[in-house]
């Protein structure tokens, strides 16, 4: 088909856009377009009707009375806050009880092996620790494996931990070491799920512990059955040792009720567009510590929906999403840059990225005007391949823990063609405290807050952020804020003040629609030499949008006048990335090649610029590290945040001589 032709086809004033995008095409691009332009005028002419959002998505949350200028959300018909959402589901107890009922005794749990199908067990089977724990009121103590020996016999002692349940044998070991050492002298009960040899038993007995396996303790329990003792909602449920980035772990005291207020808002946030039912799967793949994973567990419990957990390997994820093909899918923005990464990085060609492009901002369309869907003409030809590599049955996401660039978001929006929604939050207010609201499917903002929270922010004076101009540190309020650290009313003092507010630490902004703006963050500040503040994480946010990038960690010192980082190039984009300008060689040369290094710093301070930082939060100097900052090389809390002391140590002597290569 001809140039003039295609224009024929665009005259439909409906077309509007999509006439405006081509002409700004070479008229040798457009001859193989024919086709997507009939298409297009099908597609405008039978595309569905936006669902009706839940509330008028101009004002999501308004201001309550009391002078504060705090705000809830506009799904309440009053000033109370959601506490629950059924009547009958008060504790997490009840959430697995209403599960069982609803799913009528269906499959609850799966695993599987390498190659193999997912195999299920029931939720009457399923008698496994935390379920036990709730129904006999016993509280739940998450431990990380990675959180290393010191802080693990910390908890231990904190908390006053007697029974321990491991996975597998070399966690016994580790815990029996601390005994042995009379580092942990309460603890007196290891059980195991894995098989293990007598050795470990006869280890136990001199150092007085009792090491069972999952099956004997089955065994006793079917000896001296006794009934549940059910929980009530004030009591605690959960202690989470939140990792810390400084530190020993801090406790934080999650209660019955605390679970409950944030799964119910949850479920009143989007139960117009989508309710959980029984033939629902979550993948679990994120850390079953961490309380967003929990949450999230917690609303498909309730539903008597199934859980199928990866294989623990995260390279072998994908493979898990296409056989399990989960309905809702908890994601975190690292995977969601790497899904990213990879759908661009093998679109290799012009025209792929243009159709790749074209259909994105038709779909991105759709979802301003609140249409989400996955049956489009652009689902069918480009996006097809995207959504079946994560099963092909996706209706829910839910993203947390860190900020995910805008870009990327509204980008995989369009293209997985589901419900996908932003939250932000933190363990102390049991995991999430505002939402993106059904129907308001734009980026760059964390969403309104959730039924069960007050939001207010208030004045941070030193960084010029006021809450009369609407800016300040979040701060919460409401069922689902924690009761405090576990013996440390220090620590406790310093998070919740005298109403009973949470302050987070970090900066936000309200915009005019009444949705909260993460801009800033207040707990990792620092000043440079001249006095000016410094918010690390909020810049680490802006170079991670540059293409070569995979970590970055920004430093700077109250007695130096610039800024350094360490940066870890993507190994997935990093060649492509150089041999567009000219590098060839393999990821470890690249990263030792001077010229590589100034383009990479270059491009840096080019997406800073854009992105509207300041000239003093712009890096002068870079170190080009190989190994990924991780959990396993204590870089990283086992919730992806980074270590900051530990970074500082680890690369200290490099970036003394960032700072004296300067002075030369």
């Amino acid at each position: 088909m001809q140039a003039h032709e295609l224009f024929r086809y665009l005259r439909m004033p409906e077309l509007g856009d999509v006439r405006q995008y081509v002409r700004t095409l070479p008229t040798n691009t457009l001859m193989g377009f024919g086709a997507f332009a009939a298409l297009t005028t099908y597609w405008y002419a039978t595309r569905p009707k936006a669902l009706k959002p839940p509330c008028d998505l101009a004002m999501q949350s308004v201001e309550v009375e009391g002078g504060e200028h705090a705000r809830r959300s506009s799904l309440l018909n009053s000033n109370e806050l959601l506490i629950y959402y059924y009547d009958d589901v008060r504790t997490a107890y009840d959430i697995f009880q209403r599960g069982v009922q609803v799913s009528n005794n269906g499959p609850c749990l799966g695993v599987r092996k390498p190659n193999q199908p997912y195999e299920w067990i029931s939720y009457k089977e399923w008698v496994i620790i935390e379920q036990g724990c709730y129904a006999y009121s016993m509280v739940v103590v998450p431990l990380y494996d990675t959180l290393g020996t010191e802080a693990i016999a910390y908890i231990v002692n904190k908390a006053d931990l007697s029974l321990v349940f491991c996975d597998k044998p070399d966690k016994a070991k580790l815990l029996l070491t601390s005994v042995e050492k009379g580092e942990t002298p309460i603890l007196n009960t290891i059980v195991i799920m894995e098989s293990f040899g007598t050795d470990l038993v006869e280890r136990g007995k001199k150092c007085g512990v009792e090491v069972f396996s999952m099956r004997e303790l089955e065994e006793l329990g079917r000896a001296h059955r006794q009934k549940p003792m059910p929980p009530k909602p004030e009591d605690l449920a959960v202690i989470c040792f939140t990792s810390g980035t400084t530190g020993n772990p801090k406790g934080a005291m999650i209660t019955h009720q605390n679970i409950v207020s944030n799964a119910s808002a949850f479920v009143k946030t989007a139960e117009k567009t989508f309710m959980p039912c029984s033939d629902d799967v979550l993948i679990s793949f994120l850390p079953l510590a961490h309380m967003f994973e929990r949450i999230v567990e917690c609303v498909v419990l309730c539903h008597g929906a199934r859980i199928g957990f990866f294989q623990g390997d995260i390279r072998l994820l994908m493979d898990d999403l296409k056989t399990l093909q989960p309905t809702v899918f908890p994601v975190v923005p690292r995977l969601l840059n790497r899904m990213f990464d990879k759908i661009f990085g093998q679109a290799d060609t012009s025209l792929k990225r243009w159709m790749l492009d074209f259909a994105s901002k038709r779909k991105e369309a759709e979802l301003r005007s609140g249409i989400v869907r996955n049956n489009s003409f652009w689902d069918k030809v480009i996006f097809r391949k995207i959504q079946a590599s994560l099963g092909g049955k996706v209706r829910l996401m839910i993203t947390g823990a860190a900020p995910v660039s805008a870009s990327v978001l509204t980008f995989l929006r369009a293209a997985l063609g589901c419900q996908f929604y932003e939250g932000y939050g933190q363990t102390e207010c049991t995991a999430g405290c505002s939402l993106s609201l059904p129907g308001d499917w734009t980026a760059g903002h964390v969403g309104a807050p959730m039924p069960c929270s007050l939001i207010k922010l208030v004045d941070v004076q030193e960084m010029n952020y006021l809450a009369a101009k609407g800016e300040g540190e979040v701060c919460v309020k409401g069922p689902n804020v924690f009761r405090g650290y576990l013996k440390d009313p220090e620590k406790t003092a310093e998070a919740l003040d005298k109403d009973g507010w949470l302050h987070t630490g970090d900066i936000g902004k309200w915009l005019p629609n009444g949705t909260l703006k993460i801009i800033d963050r207040k707990k990792h500040i620092f000043k440079l030499a001249q006095g000016e503040y410094i918010a690390p994480e909020k810049i680490e946010n802006v170079y991670l949008r540059c293409e070569a990038l995979g970590q970055v960690f920004v430093h700077g010192e109250s007695l130096q006048a610039f800024l350094v980082a360490v940066v870890v190039p993507d190994p997935e984009t990093l060649r492509n990335w150089a041999k567009k300008r000219g590098f060839e060689g393999s990821y470890e040369e690249l990263c030792k090649n001077k010229d590589v290094k100034k383009h990479i710093l270059e491009d840096m301070v080019r997406v800073g610029k854009e992105s509207g930082l300041k000239s003093f939060e712009q890096v002068k100097d870079i170190v080009v590290h190989t190994e990924m900052f991780s959990i396993e090389n204590g870089l990283l809390t086992p919730t992806l945040k980074a270590k900051r002391p530990e970074l500082r140590k680890c690369f200290q002597s490099q970036i003394d001589e960032l700072y004296a290569n300067a002075k030369m």
